[in-house]
C-alpha cells in the first residue's frame, strides 16, 4: 500500500487479522517502536503526516527520522494513537520493541541530537544529569502508555521486549551493551514497578554463552520481577548462535519451565525461525510444545468472575451431541472440553463461537464415560466447570 492512501474497498489489515486470529485461538498482540517514524531514510511521508506539521518535534539520526522523547507533545501523541488502536480494535494486547532513545550503532556512535531540548529543559529549571532526564523521559512514557491502555480497556494488556541485559554486571558475570545506558531504558524499573503485564527480555544468547548466559540472565530478571508480571523470555530461534538451533531452543523452553513454573511462555524471534528451519518445527511439537495451552491468566487486572455454564447432551447412535452456554456469553473467549473415555481425560480449547461439539460414543474401543465444560475469559481467568457422567 501507499502510506496515506486507504485500500481499495475499505480492507483494514489489522482488523482482518484480529478477525482471522481469534479464529484460530490465537491472541493478537499489535507490535510497535513507539519512537521510530521511519526506517529507513528512503521512505516517503505522506502530505498528511505529522512529521510536515510539526517538523520541530523530530529528529534525524542515523538516516532515520525519530520523535524526540523529551518533548512532551510527542509523549501524548504517541499515547493518543495507542489508545485509537486498542480503541478501534479488538486486539488483545500492545507490544513495544527494544527501541526507545536509538543505540548509538546506528550513527557510528555519534549521541542523540536532542540539544536544544535538553537546553528548554536546563532552561527551565530542570535538575536532572541528561541521562537521568532521558531515562526519566521514557519512563514517564511507559507508565503513561500502560494506564493508558487499561483506562481504554482493562483486559488488553502490555508488553514490553527490552534487549536482555539491564546492565552488565547485573547478574555477576554478564557483559555487554546497557540498554541503561545507552538507549536510556530502565527497564529493571517498569517491571519492579508493574507497569507492563507481561515482560519479555531479549534473551538471544545460548546457555552455554560465557557473558550472557541465558540461564543467568532469565533467573535475574525473574528475581526482579517483585509485582509478580508474566516474564516471557524472547528466545532467538532464528539465528541463535548454536550448530543445532532446534536442540538449545528446546533447552531453552524447559529452562523457562523450571525456573517460571506454572506461568512459562516464551516468545520466538521471529517466525522465519520456526518455518525455515525443517528440523525445528518437529523438535518443538514432538516435544515442549506438544499439547496445547491457555495463555496464563492474569490475575492483578479485577475481571467479572464468569458465570458456570450449561451444559446439555443427547445420544444419537454412536454420536453423543454436546451443547453449552453461559449468562454472561459475552465475557467469554475461550471455552475448554474435557471428554473421560474409561477414566481418561482429554481435553479441548475451542473458540468462544462453538457452542456445540459432536463427541463419539466409543474411541479406540474405550466408552465415553464423562463430559465437562469451563469458560475461560480475555484474561484467561477460568469459571467452574460444569459436568455430567455418561450411561
Amino acid at each position: 500500500g501507499t502510506q496515506g492512501v486507504a485500500p481499495e474497498g475499505g480492507f483494514d489489515p489489522l482488523a482482518f487479522l484480529v478477525e482471522e486470529c481469534h479464529k484460530r485461538n490465537m491472541e493478537l498482540h499489535a507490535w510497535l517502536n513507539p519512537y521510530r517514524v521511519s526506517a529507513s531514510e528512503n521512505d516517503m511521508f505522506a502530505k498528511s503526516h505529522i512529521y510536515y506539521k510539526y517538523p520541530e518535534r523530530f529528529v534525524k539520526y542515523g538516516g532515520k527520522v525519530y520523535f524526540d522523547p523529551g518533548i512532551p507533545a510527542n509523549r501524548k501523541f504517541i499515547c493518543d494513537v495507542v489508545k485509537d488502536i486498542v480503541k478501534r480494535y479488538d486486539i488483545d494486547a500492545v507490544h513495544f520493541d527494544d527501541y526507545f532513545y536509538p543505540y548509538a550503532t546506528y550513527n557510528k556512535g555519534a549521541d542523540f541530537p536532542d540539544s536544544k531540548t535538553w537546553n528548554a529543559y536546563v532552561s527551565s529549571g530542570g535538575t536532572l544529569t541528561r541521562a537521568d532526564w532521558r531515562r526519566d523521559n521514557v519512563n514517564k512514557f511507559v507508565e503513561g502508555i500502560y494506564k493508558e491502555i487499561h483506562a481504554e480497556k482493562n483486559y488488553v494488556r502490555f508488553g514490553i521486549s527490552p534487549f536482555g541485559i539491564w546492565k552488565p554486571g547485573y547478574p555477576e558475570g554478564i557483559t555487554g551493551s546497557s540498554q541503561y545506558d545507552e538507549l536510556y531504558a530502565d527497564a529493571k524499573l517498569w517491571l519492579n514497578k508493574g507497569w507492563v503485564d507481561y515482560f519479555s527480555p531479549q534473551l538471544y544468547w545460548t546457555i552455554d554463552s560465557k557473558g550472557q548466559g541465558f540461564e543467568a540472565l532469565l533467573n535475574w530478571w525473574q528475581s526482579e520481577n517483585t509485582m509478580k508480571r508474566h516474564l516471557w523470555p524472547g528466545l532467538n530461534t532464528v539465528e541463535v548462535r548454536s550448530p543445532d538451533r532446534p536442540t538449545e531452543i528446546r533447552n531453552q523452553i524447559e529452562i523457562s519451565r523450571q525456573i517460571l513454573k506454572n506461568d512459562a511462555g516464551e516468545i520466538h524471534w521471529s517466525i522465519a525461525g520456526l518455518t525455515k528451519n525443517a528440523n525445528m518445527l518437529p523438535v518443538l511439537k514432538n516435544g515442549p510444545y506438544k499439547e496445547k495451552a491457555l495463555v496464563p491468566k492474569t490475575p492483578w487486572i479485577v475481571s467479572v468472575p464468569l458465570q458456570k455454564p450449561t451444559l446439555f447432551s443427547t445420544e444419537s447412535g454412536s454420536i453423543v451431541q454436546v451443547n453449552w452456554s453461559t449468562k454472561n456469553i459475552g465475557e467469554v473467549f475461550q471455552w475448554v472440553l474435557f471428554s473421560q473415555y474409561d477414566g481418561v481425560w482429554e481435553t479441548e480449547i475451542l473458540t468462544q463461537d462453538q457452542l456445540s461439539k459432536e463427541l463419539p460414543k466409543f474411541k479406540e474401543g474405550k466408552k465415553l464415560t464423562a463430559i465437562a465444560i469451563k469458560a475461560i475469559d480475555r484474561l484467561g481467568n477460568e469459571s467452574d466447570y460444569t459436568a455430567r457422567k455418561m450411561k
